[in-house]
């Protein structure tokens, strides 16, 4: 499948049935295109499969909670409508967006209580996120935006609105030739990518930031698992961003990431050391099972 997202052969399911793809649009006075009342999920399917696919399906309807609209479908449903989208897409290996919003209605103000809550899901090819950074390792930028105090916005849903200043900080990274942009917190620690969570060796020992302003990954707590499985340290914690001079290795995780090696952040640099290559090595082995 090739060409502009809004162009394409196939179906996509959208509010309990399967529409053609260039039919499925929505009202210019949709609320979620205005207020960003949105929540998404991005998943892989490999061998036909989507890799923790419930969890996903869990995570959308809790993180629509947290904006306060209810996806009107159980998770039962969603589950159903996604093994009905890859069949009918005849794809094997794919990337699958889940995504609920307010709709368009008699509310057109910021309170939209009385509009419909939509959904659709659909399915592409899509191959590695980074590219052949995947292999060699990633040029981060580091982002002048950081991510914000759960005071401020529901830091813990995978909610549309809070990745404009990722959209942002990824634009500004690419304009100086990288894949990404690390982003600090709002006290100033080590966060997260623009749409990953973020990893670092020391000493044989693995560092990650505490999520506790941002989205706790599917694909982070898979990883974190994995490494204790294999009996290496795992310390969840604040991290300093002076700390970057000293760890030797750093990676990616996430749905679309998988697992990336990173070579570079800033001025810091990092090697594609074993314990990255093992890793990414046993996460693709892992989602293939």
């Amino acid at each position: 499948m090739a060409g502009a997202y809004d162009d394409r052969d196939g179906v996509i399911w959208m509010d309990g049935k399967l529409v053609p793809w260039r039919d499925a649009n929505v009202h210019i006075l949709t609320h979620a295109l205005h207020y960003a009342s949105a929540v998404f999920e991005g998943e892989r399917a490999y061998h036909g499969k989507i890799f923790k696919s419930r969890e996903h399906s869990e995570r959308l309807i809790k993180s629509a909670s947290m904006i306060d609209f209810k996806v009107p479908y159980s998770v039962d449903e969603i589950e159903a409508a996604k093994d009905l989208i890859l069949k009918e897409s005849g794809l094997q290996d794919a990337y699958v967006r889940a995504v609920s919003w307010r709709g368009a209605g008699p509310d057109m103000g910021v309170a939209s209580a009385r509009n419909p809550v939509r959904m659709a899901i659909a399915a592409w090819e899509w191959g590695a996120y980074y590219g052949d950074a995947k292999f060699k390792g990633a040029k981060l930028d580091i982002s002048k935006w950081k991510r914000p105090s759960p005071e401020t916005v529901p830091s813990h849903a995978k909610a549309a609105g809070l990745y404009m200043i990722c959209t942002m900080s990824k634009h500004a990274a690419e304009a100086k030739g990288c894949s990404d942009a690390m982003m600090f917190d709002y006290r100033g620690y080590v966060a997260e990518a623009t749409g990953a969570n973020i990893f670092f060796v020391r000493n044989g020992e693995v560092h990650t930031p505490l999520a506790d302003c941002f989205l706790n990954g599917i694909t982070r707590q898979t990883v974190i698992e994995m490494l204790k499985k294999k009996g290496i340290e795992v310390k969840e914690r604040h991290i300093m961003p002076e700390e970057l001079e000293g760890f030797e290795q750093c990676w990616l995780t996430g749905t679309a990431a998988e697992v990336t090696p990173v070579g570079q952040i800033g001025d810091y640099t990092f090697e594609v050391g074993a314990l990255t290559r093992d890793i990414a090595e046993s996460y693709e082995k892992l989602v293939r099972s």
